[in-house]
C-alpha cells in the first residue's frame, strides 16, 4: 500500500546561537507527528552576515544532532577534543548521550544550504557516552536512479548501507532528481517516513508540496515522490517511532521533567559532563 502526505509545516523565521538566521521547521509543537526526530532548521542565505557569528560552546543532553551541509562550511569543536569541518555534501552527526559541550562555526561562502536535525533517543539511552562522527562526501553512498540519485547518508537503501546509528534505524537519504523525473521508496516495516523539500518544489504522493515544507506520511509500504517543473533536492528522514515523553528544555531532552531538572541542575552546579572531557581546553 502507498502512503499519502498526512501533515504539513512551514515553521517560521527566528534567530538562534549567537544571532544565527534560520528557518525553524519542526520543533515543540511537531513533536508526535515528526517523532522520533524532534527538530529540523533550515539554512538558507547568500548573506554570510546572516549566519557568521553561529553558536558558541553550548551543551547538549539526551539527543543526537545530524548537520547535512548541502552547500556551505561549519567549523566544529567539542568537550571530547573532536575538531572538524564539513563542507559541501558532508555530515557532522554528534551523540550528545550524557552530556557534551560543543561549538559549531559557519564559515561565509556564496551560499550557506543545510539542515540541523535533533534525533531523540530513546530513554534507557539517554545517558550513554556522546560521541562525533564525521560523514564526509566519499562515505555518504551515491545510487544512480533514473533522472537523478539517492545519496545514502545513514541506514539503508536497497543492497546499499551506509552510516548507521548505535542508538536508532534511522534512515537519511538526500534525494537529488531532474525535472519530471519520479521514484518509489520503500519504507522499512514500522518505520515513519517524513521528507522535507530543501530546494525546489516536489511531488510527494501525488500532493505537491512547496519548498521548504516538512511532510509527514501515513503508513504503507513505499512511497513515491517526483521533481516538479525544476530540479529538487528532497530529504528524507525514516525511523522507527518511540512514542515516548519528551521532557525538552532549550539544548537538553530527557524522558521526564526529574531528569530534565536534574540535568540543569548538574550544568549549573559543573556536574553536567559524565565521559571524560579530552582536550577541552581546545575550546576555552
Amino acid at each position: 500500500m502507498g502512503r499519502k502526505v498526512d501533515k504539513k509545516v512551514t515553521g517560521y523565521a527566528t534567530q538562534d546561537g549567537a544571532g544565527v538566521k534560520l528557518h525553524r521547521v519542526l520543533g515543540h509543537s511537531t513533536v508526535r507527528d515528526y517523532d522520533p526526530f524532534l527538530m529540523l532548521d533550515s539554512f538558507d542565505s547568500e548573506n554570510p552576515d546572516d549566519y557568521i557569528a553561529g553558536f558558541p560552546r553550548h551543551p547538549h543532553r539526551g539527543i543526537e544532532t545530524i548537520t547535512y551541509m548541502s552547500r556551505g562550511e561549519m567549523e566544529h569543536k567539542d568537550s571530547l577534543g573532536n575538531k572538524g569541518v564539513i563542507r559541501d555534501g558532508q555530515v557532522q552527526w554528534m551523540t550528545a548521550g550524557s552530556g557534551i559541550l560543543h561549538e559549531e562555526m559557519l564559515q561565509p561562502v556564496e551560499r550557506m544550504l543545510g539542515v540541523q536535525i535533533w534525533l531523540n533517543l530513546p530513554a534507557k539511552d539517554k545517558m550513554c557516552p556522546p560521541a562525533y562522527h564525521s560523514i564526509e562526501a566519499e562515505d555518504i553512498i551515491d545510487v544512480p536512479v533514473e533522472g537523478g540519485k539517492v545519496r545514502v547518508i545513514s541506514g539503508r537503501y536497497g543492497e546499499h548501507q551506509a552510516f548507521r546509528g548505535e542508538y536508532i534505524d534511522a534512515h537519511f537519504y538526500s534525494i537529488q532528481l531532474e525535472p519530471k523525473a519520479k521514484l518509489t521508496l520503500e519504507v522499512p516495516e514500522g518505520h515513519s517516513a517524513y521528507f522535507f523539500t530543501l530546494l525546489g518544489d516536489a511531488i510527494i504522493a501525488d500532493d505537491l508540496i512547496a519548498e521548504k515544507t516538512a511532510v509527514s506520511t501515513t503508513d504503507g509500504e513505499t512511497v513515491t515522490v517526483a521533481a516538479a517543473d525544476e530540479p529538487i533536492e528532497l530529504l528524507y528522514l525514516s525511523a522507527p517511532r518511540l512514542d515516548q515523553e519528551v521532557a525538552w528544555g532549550g539544548p537538553i531532552v530527557m524522558a521526564n521533567q526529574d531528569d530534565l531538572k536534574q540535568a540543569f541542575a548538574e550544568l549549573r552546579s559543573g556536574k553536567f559532563i559524565k565521559h571524560e572531557i579530552a582536550g577541552d581546553k581546545s575550546m576555552e
